[in-house]
């Protein structure tokens, strides 16, 4: 039975990606975005898709249509953009959550809940495990996002609890892959996009820092066998790749397969920046028979063959 499926955000890197997927599978696709840090560009070749179809809406307002799944991915989700205006990346998090799980409830609709790795701040366990409860500063630069995320995760599993909504949380850990915004500030694209242009590589402090990359195909993949997967498994579920690299490793692969001239130059290293990164997945592992399958240089080169052609 086709399915009309609700992506919140759908004009972003990760959304635009989970549209073309959950058409190629014979869904409906509702995509909503307002086009903060949504591009036009990444839909617009499903414009003209018979199953697609295209709204302009603020999540902050709630939502009147009939869908049987929703996948929350509505909010800006690099420091550069969430700290542009933090008092709204809160309000799309938090009312965002309250507007679409009001949808879920009145619709019977099973909703997913992209959250993210930053609910576990600067963490002392390493790697993270779900039930770890994170080491999150509530009033730094980066607080409008993880403490959003934190408290959109609450109102989950509240709504849960109270209302038997059917939910799906879905910790994602550092994504990349074409159609990332080259401003967005995140490693991968930042790097790539000072390499492509023959600049020197910035790295905050010595990049001794560690983060798990992981291929935007695979983030897909188990963002819908999570979606699909039976009604006890809510979450939060880790989806990331495990590999660990400090930035330093991550600068000179990019270098060498840009073939770029950069070297690395040395800036401080911001407030609150994380300095180990890395998802225990055993759970998705055990529960969604899933693990990455695309290494960092095959996916870095796919990356960097998007820049190429469309800078």
């Amino acid at each position: 039975m086709t399915k009309k499926i609700l992506v919140t955000g759908g004009a972003g890197f990760l959304g635009s990606h989970l549209c073309e997927r959950l058409l190629e599978r014979g869904d409906d696709v509702l995509c909503v975005d307002n086009f903060f840090t949504g591009q036009r560009r990444n839909i617009a070749h499903l414009m003209s898709h018979e199953r697609f179809e295209f709204m302009r809406h603020d999540v902050t307002f709630p939502l009147y249509v009939e869908i049987d799944e929703i996948y929350n991915l509505a909010c800006p989700a690099s420091p550069v953009h969430y700290q542009f205006d933090p008092v709204q990346t809160t309000k799309t998090s938090v009312i965002g959550a309250i507007n679409m799980l009001g949808l879920a409830k009145r619709t019977k609709a099973k909703i997913l809940q992209a959250s993210t790795s930053e609910v576990y701040g600067d963490p002392e366990v390493h790697p993270q495990v779900e039930d770890y409860w994170g080491r999150v500063n509530p009033i730094g630069l980066r607080s409008c996002y993880d403490e959003g995320k934190r408290c959109a995760e609450t109102l989950f599993f509240d709504y849960h609890r109270q209302h038997r909504t059917r939910i799906k949380v879905a910790r994602i850990f550092n994504t990349y892959g074409p159609r990332m915004h080259p401003n967005d500030g995140r490693v991968v694209s930042n790097f790539i996009v000072q390499a492509l242009a023959g600049h020197d590589i910035t790295l905050y402090g010595e990049g001794r820092q560690t983060r798990s990359f992981c291929y935007v195909d695979d983030l897909i993949e188990a963002l819908i066998r999570l979606m699909d997967s039976p009604d006890d498994l809510v979450g939060p579920v880790n989806l990331g790749n495990p590999v660990e690299f400090t930035i330093a490793e991550l600068a000179q692969k990019v270098i060498a397969l840009t073939g770029a001239p950069s070297t690395l130059a040395h800036r401080p290293m911001p407030s609150d920046d994380p300095r180990q990164r890395q998802p225990d997945i055993s759970l998705a592992r055990q529960r969604l028979g899933w693990e990455p399958t695309i290494a960092l240089d095959e996916g870095l080169s796919r990356t960097i063959a998007y820049f190429k052609a469309t800078l």
